[in-house]
């Protein structure tokens, strides 16, 4: 029999005092992305308009990973916090674009009547 991996996520409490250090957070999160290129920070910056960064962190994810994927993912995007980068990927996936999704529904639905003036 296989051994199935089940994610986890535990919320923890927040504390008073973690409103005002999750601003911190946010700052310290988009300083430590300004070195991965503009794409990530606008990213980062859309999930805060969202207020997908808003509030206090009380949810815990953990997972193993393999070390080369971490690795390479701080090399490229110069994150060195392992829960940065998994905002950061979160962020990424939250917003990601349908545009490729969405066309390949789409294949096939132009009338072949259609004139494109070629």
């Amino acid at each position: 029999m296989a051994a199935r991996s089940v994610a986890r996520a535990t919320v923890v409490p927040a504390k008073d005092n973690r409103a005002a250090s999750s601003d911190r957070s946010r700052a310290g999160a988009q300083a430590g992305v300004a070195r991965a290129g503009s794409k990530l920070q606008e990213i980062l910056s859309m999930a805060e308009e969202k207020g997908l960064l808003a509030g206090a962190r009380t949810l815990v994810v953990r997972g193993r990973m393999p070390f080369e994927l971490v690795a390479q993912a701080k090399r490229r995007t110069g994150i060195t916090s392992d829960s940065k980068l998994l905002e950061a990927g979160l962020a990424s996936l939250a917003l990601s674009d349908d545009y490729a999704e969405w066309l390949l529904t789409n294949r096939g639905t132009i009338s072949p009547d259609l004139n494109l003036e070629f």
